[in-house]
């Protein structure tokens, strides 16, 4: 009887040690898809269910600040790793997205990386979107903010309403578009990994 209790606490510390490994290998795989959105305005509609989908649906490790950070985390830290970990990026537009200066810090540093960023114009038109100078930002952040916003204004993105629009149809269009774009960068590094053989 002792024997099997024995061996019973070391199968169950053997499947303890297991677990922890493996989630110790899924945390160090980097971030496929880096999603950008204004809390406020759209963490539990459209950022919500773009990280729902693209986890459980596709299988693709994306990030957003809510569902992955924890009390403790360093944000700009936690939030600078991510985006230099992922592959692509998306940037939810919404009619607040530019009065954070975190958000328009996250698509600088996208932009920056040379990230692909798909664009989500949600409740606003590109050209509703500004860069507002409020005083407290330095000059050289409004700047490299501004550069950033004129460039996904001007990238191909997807529009949606939230009030009348498809929910269904846009999560159908954005996680198409997310799982070309992932396939380009993907087929991108192959490229430069055969390019760099001897």
């Amino acid at each position: 009887m002792q024997r099997s209790a024995t061996a019973r606490n070391n199968i169950c510390s053997q499947i303890l040690l297991s677990r922890r490994k493996m989630q110790t290998n899924i945390n160090l795989r980097p971030y496929d898809v880096f999603i950008s959105h204004r809390r406020i305005d759209t963490k539990n509609s459209v950022a919500g269910l773009l990280y729902n989908y693209l986890s459980r649906q596709l299988h693709l490790r994306p990030f957003l600040d809510s569902k992955n950070m924890k009390p403790g985390d360093k944000l700009l830290e936690k939030i600078d790793m991510a985006i230099g970990q992922c592959k692509i990026g998306i940037a939810v537009f919404s009619p607040r997205y530019c009065d954070s200066y975190f958000c328009l810090h996250e698509l600088a540093l996208m932009m920056e990386a040379k990230k692909k960023v798909i664009p989500v114009f949600c409740d606003v038109k590109p050209s509703q979107l500004r860069v507002n100078d409020d005083g407290i930002c330095p000059a050289r952040d409004l700047d490299s903010f501004s550069m950033a916003l004129e460039e996904a204004k001007y990238t191909v993105g997807l529009t949606f309403d939230t009030l009348t629009g498809d929910w269904s149809e846009f999560l159908a269009k954005a996680s198409d578009a997310v799982t070309k774009n992932l396939v380009e960068v993907e087929q991108e590094i192959l490229r430069r990994k055969q390019k760099s053989l001897p």
